[in-house]
């Protein structure tokens, strides 16, 4: 069973997600608006944070940034848009999953689990990695590049580090959504590359390590 905090202005929609959620066998809580949610993220841990992105006041977004001050609770954003700038923001703001409204509450539960299935996917690991200004700490999930500390999203997190573990191994688009996603993944192809994007923009110039392998996938070259 997990805790999960359901952040929307519109009271149907918390209702449904809840009725799915609690079926599963989750523990729901609820929030109406950004700032109620950075207060109860504050005060209490959840295990995944499910958060639209339209709410007056203070929008999901803020809500996020500000939460990331504090925790890395996963998050789902929900909204009506689906441009890929504000996909981008969100991955930017870090958030680990990005619906689009409307959607199948069936398959954000399975998004859901997905998320919640590859928690502490590093926990056991406790070695230090370079490849010349760039460390990577596994088991503090720490990220420094040239002696500076550099702040990632979760998912980003989890490619560096998967793509490193790998290194100069060619890792096709499929075997890293389902590695990094999980095998109830129902997205696309897009939110591996915005990762990808964001994650060697993150990077500066040792983005030179992330190769992209035409027609396969990417591969860390070190």
């Amino acid at each position: 069973m997990a805790k999960l905090l359901i952040v929307d202005d519109e009271q149907k929609i918390r209702e449904m997600i809840r009725k799915y959620a609690v079926f599963e066998g989750h523990q729901v809580f609820e929030a109406s608006d950004g700032f109620t949610a950075v207060q109860m993220a504050e005060e209490n841990n959840y295990d995944l944070i499910i958060m639209d992105v339209m709410m007056p006041e203070l929008d999901g977004f803020s809500a996020v940034k500000a939460i990331r001050k504090f925790k890395q609770t996963p998050v789902i954003m929900l909204s009506a848009r689906g441009e890929e700038y504000d996909r981008i923001h969100g991955f930017e703001v870090g958030i680990d999953d990005y619906v689009v409204k409307p959607f199948s509450v069936k398959e954000l539960m399975m998004r859901v689990q997905a998320i919640l299935a590859r928690g502490g996917n590093y926990s056991n690991e406790s070695n230090t990695v370079s490849f010349e200004g760039l460390t990577l700490d596994y088991s503090a999930r720490i990220v420094t590049i040239d002696g500076k500390r550099v702040d990632l999203s979760p998912k980003e997190y989890e490619l560096l580090f998967y793509l490193a573990k790998n290194k100069n191994i060619a890792l096709s688009r499929e075997r890293l959504i389902t590695e990094i996603w999980g095998y109830d993944y129902y997205g696309d192809d897009r939110t591996l590359d915005t990762h990808i994007k964001l994650l060697r923009k993150s990077l500066g110039e040792y983005q030179k390590f992330i190769v992209t392998v035409r027609g396969v996938g990417y591969r860390f070259d070190a």
